[in-house]
């Protein structure tokens, strides 16, 4: 199994790590400046390429890597499910002309494990062939190497190199990037999110989302919810946080009137900071708080709009 995880200006996509360690180490780095520092030092890395592509362009990169690809005796590559990663592997798949298999939470050389239903369904699936896979970020976590005790084989190629290797030339039809946007916090992918600002019953009633959600915004950050909220119709659905809704891995989470069930918590990885607001002192979430705040997540609420949005 090999990894390919597409790169804009060296940035990795969520869920590259354990994409390559799903992998087994042996990655493919396409896009603008890839380089492996930053991947080697979160996963145990073995064998990289780097191929530079420079600016996203989907179709094009799907092509040159097919080239690059089709070189080796990779049977099964795996993408993550990042928003680029689910632009280009159904471009990748139809270049090599391999199967799609979309949503995995689990891939091996035989079957791929796929979520289906909004994550409340697996399926197992077994793979016939050779097949192009995205694997869901946050879902598998990785194992951080002990450092200085990481070694690896790196090759670079040129995107000339690679796309002379196979038979196949972009499309003159290639979609054309005309501006990349910042993200809406608003509405970007939780998946996707540095930072979220969650509620959960301790919040007295739907307006309450509404102001937490201005509080969020002015934050920079997303706003999500336990499932007891979105069962009750106050938020979507997809702003759900758990191992029912959506799996997350925010640097900072801060959560007001949230207990901290294990479907919960389940779903938040592994944040480097939790604020936790809550009437119960020792309840789960407050456990696993960086800073645990004891008082009404209503009125700290109403208190950090006034401070952060004001009177309105």
């Amino acid at each position: 199994m090999l990894a390919v995880i597409p790169v804009r200006d060296g940035a990795l996509p969520f869920g590259a790590a354990e994409v390559v360690a799903e992998c087994g180490g042996r990655a493919l780095l396409a896009g603008s400046a890839p380089r492996i520092d930053e991947l080697a030092a979160s996963t145990a890395v073995t064998d990289v390429t780097l191929v530079e592509l420079g600016d996203f362009a989907p179709g094009s990169w799907a092509v040159t890597i097919g080239a690059a690809i089709i070189e080796g005796d990779d049977d099964i590559i795996v993408l993550p499910a990042s928003p680029d990663g689910r632009d280009l592997a159904p471009r990748l798949a139809h270049v090599l002309r391999r199967a799609l298999h979309a949503g995995a939470v689990e891939v091996t050389p035989n079957w791929v494990r796929l979520a289906r239903g909004g994550g409340l369904e697996l399926h197992d699936v077994a793979i016939a062939g050779p097949a192009v896979v995205t694997l869901q970020p946050g879902v598998r976590g990785v194992d951080t190497p002990p450092p200085d005790t990481i070694e690896w084989a790196k090759r670079t190629i040129s995107a000339e190199t690679a796309l002379a290797a196979g038979s196949t030339r972009a499309d003159d039809g290639e979609a054309r990037v005309i501006e990349v946007l910042p993200a809406d916090v608003a509405t970007m992918d939780l998946g996707e999110a540095q930072r979220i600002v969650g509620g959960g019953a301790g919040l007295d009633s739907p307006e309450r989302f509404a102001q937490l959600a201005r509080v969020a915004a002015a934050a920079g950050a997303s706003t999500g919810a336990t499932r007891v909220i979105t069962d009750r119709g106050w938020i979507d659905h997809d702003r759900q946080i758990g191992t029912t809704g959506v799996v997350v891995a925010p640097r900072l989470y801060v959560a007001f009137g949230i207990s901290g069930a294990v479907q919960h918590t389940a779903g938040l990885g592994d944040p480097d900071h939790v604020v936790s607001v809550n009437t119960d002192a020792h309840c789960p979430m407050m456990q696993l708080a960086d800073l645990a705040v004891v008082s009404d997540a209503n009125a700290v609420l109403d208190e950090l709009e006034r401070a952060l949005v004001g009177d309105g």
